[in-house]
């Protein structure tokens, strides 16, 4: 299924709300936002996975890591992830072991089973699924190919479905092991990229299925943002990064309003010595430090009122994902759900 498409024109094209023209994508731009990523972080002798579906975002980094990895102390190798979730999901695999043989990167494939029944959708359930193999994956950084597009997209989808200020910030550069050193680039400059190495993947059909909502607001939704406003994904990336700012002043908040409660069990009379908006701020921090998700902001708002409002005779009890948050004996406690 491998299918060598054929990247936009790299020439000025006009802005159809302005009438002005856009500035050509850098085919420089990936290997040198690559290059920047790579000096912040990367050390002589760590290791680097990337993460490789096989489209043309990871196969291009694919090729521009390949090419920094001849002279460079680190190592590098690629893993697919198996969803399963397409008849063509075999020669995806075969088509990403045949691409990391031709540039002498090492290569390995794991296969996930993906919930399909699972209450927030199959996307979720997938995403899970890949990060969940992501997670055991031995190297010193696990590197993706996820783009400013993906960016604005992810922030669009976090607000609608009623995410806090963690949901709005999105993506980052580095978080913990994970790298996404394409962040700052656009769909047009990752295409240029390819154009230039005459570099094939393969297309995913589920992409065009707009049943999907990320699928929606890539196709449909992001195209119209864009046709009145030219800067739209641009912006809302940058959006991203304010929010992200904004996000570790209130975990400084947090930090100084738990004091030495930084982690569960924490007393409930912490809690009830803050603001609402306070108590809310910190009990979202522990939740995030156990990378728990939350939902909504109207989720957590729910909980923090039972667990301050209930009772004395009351043992209030909420479910986030996998685990359970509950009171009990003056304090709150985080749980696994399953037990």
């Amino acid at each position: 299924m491998a299918s060598s498409r054929k990247s936009p024109s790299t020439e000025a094209r006009k802005s159809p709300a302005t009438g002005e023209a856009r500035q050509a994508p850098d085919i420089g731009a990936l290997p040198a936002a690559l290059e920047q990523c790579l000096a912040r972080h990367v050390l002589p002798g760590q290791r680097i996975v990337l993460g490789l579906s096989g489209g043309i975002d990871s196969v291009s980094l694919l090729h521009a890591l390949a090419a920094e990895a001849r002279d460079s102390a680190w190592t590098l190798a690629a893993l697919h992830v198996h969803h399963g979730l397409s008849p063509h999901a075999d020669a995806w695999e075969g088509f990403c072991r045949d691409a990391c043989a031709r540039l002498r990167v090492e290569f390995d494939s794991v296969r996930v089973c993906v919930e399909r029944n699972a209450a927030d959708g199959l996307e979720a359930a997938a995403r899970r699924a890949r990060h969940s193999a992501f997670a055991a994956a031995a190297g010193d950084w696990i590197m993706l190919a996820q783009h400013r597009d993906d960016q604005a997209e992810t922030l669009l989808f976090n607000l609608l479905r009623g995410a806090g200020l963690a949901g709005a910030a999105a993506m980052c550069e580095r978080n913990g092991r994970l790298l996404r050193p394409l962040l700052g680039l656009g769909r047009d400059a990752i295409a240029a990229y390819a154009a230039a190495h005459a570099l094939a993947w393969v297309d995913d059909e589920s992409n065009a299925d707009i049943r999907h909502t990320r699928n929606f607001l890539r196709l449909r939704i992001l195209p119209e943002l864009e046709g009145r406003f030219p800067a739209a994904a641009k912006n809302l990336a940058g959006a991203s990064l304010r929010f992200a700012a904004a996000l570790d002043l209130l975990d400084e908040l947090a930090c100084a309003d738990l004091g030495t409660e930084r982690d569960f069990p924490l007393s409930l009379a912490r809690l009830q010595g803050l603001s609402e908006t306070r108590a809310g701020n910190a009990l979202r921090y522990l939740l995030a430090r156990r990378q728990v998700m939350i939902p909504s902001e109207a989720r957590l708002r729910e909980a923090l009122r039972q667990m301050r409002e209930a009772g004395p005779d009351r043992h209030p009890a909420l479910r986030f994902g996998a685990y359970r948050l509950l009171r009990r004996r003056g304090y709150i406690y985080l749980e696994s759900a399953e037990g």
